[in-house]
């Protein structure tokens, strides 16, 4: 599976994105996706996943409210709307893809990533 990440840019704090990651190169609708961002100096941390019929959605406490995870199947792609954007949010947003719904919130957990957008929030 090729996952190709897209909807970064520059906004201003209180701004919206919505980030998109395009699956190719298998049936993704079997794989959990989820969103990871990582910060300059910093480890990659979890955002956001959902399960492969989209019944269940997972958040990090820093993002719950403010961010929906979503999917189309029928489109092999998978959304992150991000509402009211704070400084704090500005990272290397990556999508990736695992089998097991346990490993959700664990970088480690999943087999594959796409290339990175960058999202970068102005005060």
């Amino acid at each position: 599976v090729q996952l190709q990440a897209s909807g970064g840019g520059l906004v201003q704090a209180g701004g919206s994105l919505r980030l998109s990651c395009a699956a190719s190169g298998g049936t993704s609708s079997r794989y959990v996706m989820g969103w990871f961002r990582q910060a300059p100096g910093k480890e990659r941390e979890f955002v956001s996943g959902i399960s492969w019929s989209g019944d269940m959605t997972y958040y990090a406490d820093s993002v719950k409210g403010r961010f929906t995870i979503s999917r189309d199947n029928a489109k092999n792609t998978v959304y992150l709307q991000m509402n009211t954007l704070k400084p704090q949010d500005t990272a290397v947003y990556y999508c990736a893809a695992t089998l097991s719904i346990v490993n959700v919130r664990t970088p480690s957990g999943y087999y594959y990533w796409g290339q990175g957008t960058q999202v970068t929030v102005s005060s």
